[in-house]
């Protein structure tokens, strides 16, 4: 099998969670999810989970330092490929992402950037609040998370608009016709 390794992208409820995991499991991949380890240190009731807590439940983005030092120490890991999920979310994000796989020497980068209409993102994500009883997905933060992801995360699509492994799909649809697409344009 070929090693992948890939960055899944989209906005809040576009899919990215749950085909990465997908993703992760047929390809025998590392999935790192940046929410998912934010959330495991929000559990752990550290300083630094309850910090963390606080960040996430106004509907702002987590510091970049402390992301970047965790996807850092896990791609450092990640010897037979990986997919990140919820990094980049900033520019900055990005660049820094750059000279990290310049620094570790990891190349053949695919970016999947699912794209979902803005109405549809926010029915799954009051759909999951109500599925998962999570607290970050309100509807005001949801909103909130929208205006951030518009301002700060969706220029990368700009910065990785050249970028040969760019692949753009529609994530509309079922979980199994999406991971469907994915599957067919890894190939």
């Amino acid at each position: 099998m070929v090693k992948q390794n890939l960055l899944i992208f989209g906005p809040p409820g576009a899919g990215k969670g749950t085909q990465a995991k997908l993703i992760a499991e047929k390809l025998e991949i590392l999935h790192l999810s940046t929410g998912e380890v934010l959330r495991r240190e929000i559990g752990s009731g550290s300083d630094l989970g309850m910090k963390v807590q606080s960040i996430i439940n106004s509907g702002q983005l987590v510091s970049d330092e402390i992301v970047i030092e965790i996807v850092k120490n896990a791609l450092a890991k990640a010897k037979d490929g990986f997919i990140l999920d919820g990094f980049p979310r900033t520019l900055k994000q990005a660049e820094v992402l750059e000279s990290i796989f310049k620094e570790l020497k990891i190349d053949n980068i695919k970016i999947l950037n699912l794209e979902v209409d803005e109405e549809e993102l926010i029915k799954r994500l009051v759909k999951r609040a109500q599925l998962e009883g999570r607290a970050d997905d309100n509807e005001e933060t949801i909103r909130n998370r929208m205006i951030v992801y518009n301002e700060e995360t969706k220029p990368i699509l700009d910065f990785y608009s050249n970028h040969e492994g760019l692949i753009n799909l529609n994530g509309l649809g079922s979980v199994e016709e999406v991971l469907s697409r994915v599957t067919e344009a890894l190939k």
